[in-house]
């Protein structure tokens, strides 16, 4: 794998940790005091979660190996990388990019920019897209990265990303952690009734 995009993956793994510690803001308060141990979260989750981003945009467009699947040879330049992908590629990315981009944007919408950056809520939501996703952001994440890997025709971005869900459902799972910590009860009994991922299809009759 080229130098640039294992610098990227190192840092993406990196960024995990501090997320995790990030969400423990009771031990954090208990530690350091409710104050203090406040602003380490919040920073810990600036730091965390704009890494995470940042590195996650490196795997897309570090300089690696290229695939194309295509149909009649109909090919796309994407200008500024001159970069090659296809009609099948360009499908793809439409597809997994904007459902993507859709349950990111429809979480934040719900939760508000602080509680998406500190993941602090003071309480558990269930409106809009939480009613039907517990992640949509996380869910949101994957299938956007699985789009773009196909429109950038990145091989090794597409390679990694069982790793890619993996963490992402670490990150998930460690935050029901804390949130049934903080909510007991109300949060499992939501957990319960709202998928994590997939969300439930209700046939009308």
């Amino acid at each position: 794998m080229d130098f640039i995009f294992i610098i990227c993956l190192i840092g993406f793994i990196i960024t995990i940790p501090i997320n995790f510690f990030s969400l423990e803001h009771k031990k954090l308060s208990r530690i350091f005091g409710n104050e203090k141990g406040e602003k380490i979260a919040v920073t810990l989750s600036l730091i965390g979660g704009w890494g995470l981003f940042i590195f996650w945009i490196g795997l897309w467009f570090a300089p690696q190996h290229r695939f194309l699947i295509t149909f009649f040879n109909i090919l796309f330049e994407i200008p500024i990388i001159n970069v090659k992908t296809s009609l099948v590629h360009l499908i793809i990315f439409i597809v997994f990019f904007f459902t993507g981009m859709y349950l990111g944007l429809s979480g934040v919408k719900t939760l508000g920019l602080k509680i998406s950056e500190t993941h602090k809520p003071d309480r558990v939501i269930r409106e809009g897209i939480y009613n039907k996703i517990r992640h949509p952001q996380y869910l949101g994440g994957m299938l956007s990265h699985i789009g773009i890997s196909f429109l950038l025709s990145a091989y090794y971005s597409l390679l990694i990303t069982p790793l890619v869900i993996f963490l992402m459902y670490l990150l998930a799972w460690k935050e029901e952690k804390e949130l049934i910590n903080e909510f007991g009860d109300e949060y499992i009994k939501y957990r319960k009734e709202v998928p994590m991922f997939i969300p439930k299809f209700s046939i009308c009759r």
